[in-house]
């Protein structure tokens, strides 16, 4: 389990490296080209926001399995060590199943019906489901992280 831990992380951290290079090129070249030529291409702001959300995303889901998240974990410090492994778990498993109802089922709903809609992104014509696919994908990372952290015995 820890080699499928250590590879997906690896292939996500990859993947955010290139989507951050993408944001970055494309957000240049629209500055660039609104300075040199004083228009800007149609497709770069939709590019940019798309980009955004994916980094976002999927980033707090890599986060979430780094245990690097934004935590309120001063009353969590105080308590014995066991019992402190005892909350961990409980908040692993509702982690888990707030990625699971909202954003593997909901998300997957919103793919589903964006792309049964056929619509369409306004300036480059993606199918806005594929757009939203990396929200139950980003789920399914938190449930796997989430119940790889909690098979972990140290905390």
């Amino acid at each position: 389990m820890k080699n499928l831990y250590k590879s997906i992380n690896r292939i996500i951290e990859i993947f955010l490296i290139v989507i951050f290079a993408l944001l970055v090129v494309d957000v240049l070249g629209q500055v660039l080209s609104r300075k040199v030529f004083g228009q800007s291409f149609t497709f770069t702001e939709e590019l940019a926001r798309y980009a955004l959300i994916w980094l976002t995303i999927l980033g707090a889901a890599y986060l979430n399995g780094q245990r690097e998240h934004l935590a309120m974990d001063f009353w969590l410090n105080k308590l014995s060590p066991e019992k402190k492994i005892q909350r961990l778990r409980v908040i692993e498993l509702i982690m888990a199943g707030f990625a699971l109802v909202v954003m593997v089922i909901g998300g997957g709903n919103l793919v589903y019906t964006t792309l049964r809609l056929g619509q369409l992104s306004a300036a480059m014509s993606i199918p806005l489901g594929f757009i939203y696919a990396i929200v139950p994908f980003s789920g399914l990372l938190i449930i796997f992280y989430s119940f790889y952290n909690y098979s972990r015995h140290e905390y």
